[in-house]
């Protein structure tokens, strides 16, 4: 993943340096799914369903308990 407005906004003045998220590769299209319904059944939120994204992974993302996102993605 790659940003390339980071210095644009660090020169208008905004707060965007840091991490936004954490990707954990887990294997198989399936494990996201298995695993992301595991989550949800533990009362974790589903940010994001289950769904190939614009850049061909496949992934889900979910909220930790201070609302940092977490993703899971398949092998791509």
């Amino acid at each position: 993943m790659k940003r390339t407005d980071i210095n644009e906004g660090l020169e208008a003045g905004k707060d965007i340096v840091g991490i936004t998220h954490i990707a954990f590769k887990v294997g198989s299209n399936e494990k996201v799914d298995r695993l992301t319904k595991t989550l949800r059944e533990e009362g974790y939120v589903i940010a994001g369903e289950p769904r190939t994204t614009g850049d061909g992974y496949y992934e889900s993302v979910m909220l930790d308990s201070d609302g940092n996102k977490i993703e899971l993605v398949a092998n791509a």
